[in-house]
């Protein structure tokens, strides 16, 4: 995210209780300990911005759900 708005920043900044409970949780806290808040937010922005972007490039694609409403109606 470039330009973030404030609520942007605001819920970066929310899910660093979040990251640092995963964080522990995985045995990985020790070498992000020592990290600037600065750091830890690139971090979570990094992995924020690449999920949105994976999930719009995703909704630009049909996916086939094996529905019969994905099927051309046959008239």
């Amino acid at each position: 995210m470039i330009d973030k708005t404030a609520r942007e920043g605001r819920a970066i900044r929310d899910a660093r209780m979040l990251f640092a409970e995963a964080l522990t949780d995985l045995g990985l806290m020790e070498p992000f300990f020592h990290r600037t808040a600065a750091d830890i937010d690139r971090l979570i922005e990094a992995a924020v911005t690449g999920y949105v972007d994976s999930m719009l490039a995703q909704g630009a694609i049909r996916e086939r759900t094996g529905t019969v409403l994905d099927d051309p109606l046959p008239f």
